[in-house]
């Protein structure tokens, strides 16, 4: 056993690859109550569990046999797979794909005790149960009908890869461009909410002393920093109610309102590619563009709904 070349290695990945994006879509699927073509990649293939699959077989190979030293060695080898992959593409990218920081006993979110559990006994399970045929049929393969198989694959693999990591580089610069434009809207609503303390402070400017103002200013500078991440994105009418309120800050306000096309000028358009990744990891998140993220996985969840509801009525008519 476990004497193979690497095609027949190449082979286990690719199969292994597919199960995993069965096994996968399948519980989110079942769990979101629509179908999502789970994974980094839009072949039906997750990368993570073909090599996680080999990883398995790799490291059980000295134990083989002894069926606790096989969960044990299935424990630590995917575990530590799984952290660098997870530190690996949230360092490239910014993003986590997966995230465990709802999980007991998890260490950044990345890896956990109930997933590294289940990674011994899925190791168990290929090696005693799973991989047996799988590994008959292999062998079993023409070398030919093998070479034709795997040259196929591996071009929609690699072109997929490069398709798809691109997208998730280009949803970086996106989510950054959406960071950077949020604060600066939001730093020009903490200057328009002053400016509208100050407009009412006018009319009692004579009865407070010096002191008692800038204690009120400090204080409500403290508020408004606390609020900021509760500030969004104003509309058209509320910038029209605050050019009635504010008049003599109307070069502020059209900035404002520059900043908030731009802003949903991003958010709206993610494009093709990143949409698909976001849409195949519901669970994403981001610690540098965490709000940005949010938001956008908001607008494409709304943008899903009101596309079923639209269906729903046309297939009705």
């Amino acid at each position: 056993m476990y004497t193979y070349g690497l095609p027949q290695w190449l082979m286990f990945f690719y199969l292994y690859c597919f199960a995993g994006w069965i096994f996968e879509s399948a519980y989110v699927t079942l769990r979101t109550k629509h179908f999502v073509n789970r994974g980094f990649l839009r072949a039906p293939m997750l990368p993570l569990y073909g090599t996680g699959a080999v990883v398995m077989l790799w490291v059980s190979i000295p134990v083989r046999g002894n069926l606790v030293l096989t969960y044990l060695a299935g424990v630590i080898g995917a575990t530590v797979l799984e952290y660098v992959v997870g530190v690996g593409m949230e360092a490239l990218f910014k993003v986590k794909y997966w995230d465990y920081s709802d999980q007991r006993l998890n260490f950044q979110g990345i890896i956990c005790l109930s997933s590294s559990v289940a990674w011994g006994f899925l190791t168990l399970f290929l090696t005693e149960v799973i991989h047996k045929p799988v590994e008959r049929w292999v062998l079993e393969l023409p070398d030919l009908t093998l070479g034709i198989f795997l040259g196929s694959v591996s071009t929609v693999f690699v072109s997929d890869t490069i398709v798809s990591v691109k997208a998730a580089l280009d949803l970086r610069k996106m989510l950054e461009s959406m960071t950077r434009v949020r604060a600066e809207v939001e730093a020009m609503q903490v200057q328009l909410s002053l400016a509208r303390m100050e407009t009412r402070d006018q009319v009692e400017e004579f009865r407070e002393t010096i002191e008692e103002r800038m204690r009120r200013y400090k204080e409500a500078k403290r508020k408004f920093t606390e609020r900021l991440e509760a500030l969004h994105i104003p509309t058209r009418a509320q910038l029209d109610e605050l050019k009635e309120l504010l008049p003599d800050h109307s070069s502020l306000l059209e900035k404002l309102r520059e900043k908030a096309l731009e802003y949903n000028r991003i958010a709206d358009r993610p494009g093709f590619f990143r949409e698909s990744l976001l849409r195949g990891n519901p669970g994403a998140s981001s610690m540098k563009f965490g709000m940005a993220l949010k938001e956008l996985q908001g607008r494409i969840k709304e943008r899903t709904k009101g596309q079923e509801i639209k269906g729903e009525e046309d297939s009705e008519k």
